[in-house]
């Protein structure tokens, strides 16, 4: 009769004994390697019980080696820090805009202990938490007031569900944009509770179209950017300016989603049809709409600005509650915005701010600097130094291309998708591209703090596949 394998798997007890395992205990804890351990095994128990042959179990010495090396991996944060080399300024699976130095050391500040969230210092009295920035973006857009949720999502969710549930809000058939992770604007109107009245066509809207569609039933007007795409050749869209004339001869608020969220003019960097928060404010726009970790290069956020009585409905609203952002995000914020007061201080503070304002000729230098370093390591056949286009991202001007120079990988040996993978996994994480069989470093989005953990990154691939060998 023949023997169970299950019967002949080592116990815990036993595998703990072992060296691999016995050094994690003191690594990791106690707690942590025993539940490991069980789960290792009740894996290879289902995989003996569903095996159709014989199964090969490893020696004791070999399954705790295994089991630790899984562990370690195991162990590994999910959420890690990554050297973007992409070319994609705000690439929204890396996190979009890094932080400012203000921003971190203000966020370390307020972390550490107890902070005044929601207390007036001076009186002692509870106080609202986001005064922390209001009176910040007021300054710095020209707007009456202002409110912050956890995402400009949420901003437009809750904007809605305060001016128009029940009713309905015009909007242009042309605007009706999805973005990232499936979100469309139509399915966000209902949810708010308002009706969406889509007018005009998909490349024509006038003004005389939003105007036919007004009711006694009409909440507002809404405008919404369409950062992600574009429509060109035959076609039109009602302005600002007659769309807030419009509002005020039917005494309607003008709902302005401008989606990235610039408080500067972004033309000085080549990027020319995003609009600015200031401007919006400036010719009438009742609320205004935008992102805090996009072109304003904060953390994620949601900002509402504009005239004090929309604002004060949407803050009241139950759901504001529920959109509200923690004191983490409100210090971020803060230090972001002190920072746009002196727009000379926010380029060079700013981190998107200042990679967008470094010169195509400091990339090229860097990018020589860099080649004969990449192409010296073991796992690189050739560095090759090439200019390309980058692209701003985050859903922003896709057409638009912004010039740079990166340094093209061709790997010694192994495919370009291997080395990829090993940038991206390795102890430094490296998120490059591929392209045209060659994996390629943009220096647009990599900091020159950055570049020898580059090199270090890539020369360790080399040095992983030597010991591979051996």
């Amino acid at each position: 009769m023949p023997t169970n394998p299950l019967k002949n798997i080592p116990s815990v007890h036993e595998l703990l004994d072992r060296p691999p395992l016995r050094k994690l205990v003191d690594k990791v804890s106690h707690n942590v390697v025993v539940t490991e351990v069980r789960s290792f095994l009740d894996n290879l128990r289902d995989d003996i019980r569903e095996a159709t042959s014989d199964v090969n179990l490893p020696t004791a010495a070999d399954l705790a080696e295994r089991i630790a090396q899984w562990i370690v991996s195991d162990q590994q944060p999910r959420l890690r820090p990554v050297i973007n080399a992409t070319g994609i300024l705000l690439h929204t699976g890396l996190g979009r805009a890094p932080l400012a130095e203000a921003a971190i050391q203000e966020i370390c500040a307020i972390a550490e202990g107890y902070a005044s969230v929601e207390v007036d210092l001076e009186s002692g009295n509870r106080s609202q938490r986001v005064l922390t920035v209001t009176k910040l973006l007021c300054e710095l857009t020209g707007a009456e007031a202002a409110a912050v949720t956890n995402n400009n999502a949420g901003a437009t969710m809750l904007t809605l569900a305060a001016l128009g549930t029940g009713k309905e809000v015009i909007v242009s058939r042309g605007q009706l944009v999805e973005i990232g992770g499936s979100y469309r604007l139509p399915d966000v109107m209902t949810v708010s509770g308002a009706r969406l009245r889509e007018v005009g066509t998909t490349n024509k809207t006038r003004i005389g179209d939003y105007e036919d569609a007004i009711t006694e039933d009409t909440a507002a007007l809404m405008r919404v950017h369409t950062s992600n795409f574009v429509i060109e050749g035959f076609t039109h869209e009602a302005s600002l300016e007659e769309l807030v004339a419009l509002g005020r001869q039917h005494h309607l608020p003008v709902i302005d989603d401008i989606g990235s969220g610039a408080l500067i003019d972004f033309a000085k960097y080549g990027i020319s049809d995003e609009p600015v928060a200031s401007h919006s404010v400036k010719l009438g726009a009742d609320v205004v709409l935008f992102s805090g970790d996009k072109l304003l290069g904060g953390p994620q956020c949601g900002i509402i600005a504009g005239k004090s009585e929309p604002i004060q409905a949407i803050t009241r609203h139950p759901m504001m509650r529920a959109m509200r952002v923690d004191k983490i995000t409100l210090a971020a914020l803060a230090a972001t915005l002190r920072l746009y007061r002196d727009p000379s201080v926010a380029e060079e503070s700013v981190p998107l701010l200042k990679l967008l304002s470094t010169t195509a000729e400091n990339l090229k230098n860097r990018a020589e600097r860099m080649a004969p370093q990449f192409a010296a390591a073991p796992a690189i056949e050739s560095a090759e130094v090439v200019a390309d286009a980058a692209y701003l991202g985050g859903g922003s001007v896709p057409k638009q291309r912004l010039e740079t120079w990166c340094v093209a990988l061709t790997p010694a040996h192994e495919r370009v998708d291997w080395l990829a993978k090993m940038l991206r996994t390795g102890k430094q994480a490296v998120f490059p591209r591929v392209q045209h069989d060659r994996l390629w470093l943009d220096l647009r989005t990599v900091f020159p703090k950055q570049d020898i953990a580059l090199v270090e990154a890539v020369q360790a691939v080399g040095q992983a596949k030597n010991s591979e060998k051996e």
